[in-house]
């Protein structure tokens, strides 16, 4: 009498690969999450990211065209290639070693450092810098500070790039006694003045763009000496490619 086939039997069912695929799958994302760096991401590359994604067929209307073969690889050469890519990495590098070279006088208040969609600001608190009313720069107590920063802007890193130099005061109104009409022209003279400082040093002038803003651009309140404070100021600029 023949037996019975057990029902149910353990064999293979061909789909054991699907456990490995998706373990290798989880593992190379895990790869690329420690990879990347945010700090080292600028608005500039991550528009040329994405502009060539999409050139790729990598947007929403084409997925189905991202599977031909050797077109994953040649996007990430065309990629890793891109001129603004080593640009913004090389603006990263520079806000470190700004942050680093500058730590002293930024914990006594005497310049800050940030990014925006400008570039790098490496902001001067005018009040160390300079007397008030007055656009000389107070060389006696600055100079090691200026000669450190001309060392950061002539860095390789920062090779290419251009400055703007933008002077800021804050509301209080000129004396008429003194040597200014109006803030304005204040703000200006004291930009000028410190690009003669820096191309004295032997940079280019053709790096430099020079702007006074007078008080109409402040970052803090007019209301408060502390806010008074922080609006007096003079910020050096490292632009990013878009605000060339």
């Amino acid at each position: 009498m023949a037996k019975k086939k057990k029902k149910g039997g353990g064999g293979p069912t061909g789909q054991e690969w699907l456990t490995t695929y998706s373990d290798m799958v989880t593992l190379v994302l895990c790869f690329f999450a420690i990879m990347f760096n945010p700090d080292e991401v600028t608005p500039s590359s991550m528009s040329q990211i994405s502009v060539s994604f999409m050139a790729r067929g990598m947007g929403a209307k084409s997925g189905g065209n991202t599977l031909s073969v050797g077109r994953a690889a040649e996007l990430g050469n065309n990629v890793t290639s891109l001129p603004a890519s080593d640009r913004g990495k090389s603006l990263g590098t520079a806000l470190k070693k700004a942050v680093s070279l500058f730590a002293p006088e930024v914990h006594t208040k005497k310049m800050t450092i940030s990014a925006d969609e400008r570039g790098i600001v490496i902001s001067l608190a005018s009040d160390a810098f300079f007397a008030p009313a007055s656009a000389r720069i107070n060389m006696e107590s600055t100079r090691d500070i200026l000669l450190r920063l001309g060392t950061l802007l002539s860095s390789e890193d920062l090779s290419g790039r251009k400055f703007r130099i933008e002077g800021h005061t804050d509301s209080t109104a000129i004396d008429p006694a003194g040597p200014w009409t109006s803030n304005w022209e204040l703000s200006a003279a004291r930009s000028i003045a410190v690009l003669s400082y820096l191309t004295g040093l032997g940079m280019r002038e053709n790096r430099f763009q020079v702007a006074g803003f007078a008080d109409t651009v402040p970052v803090a309140s007019d209301a408060t000496a502390e806010g008074r404070s922080y609006n007096r100021r003079v910020d050096i600029v490292i632009l990013d490619d878009g605000h060339l």
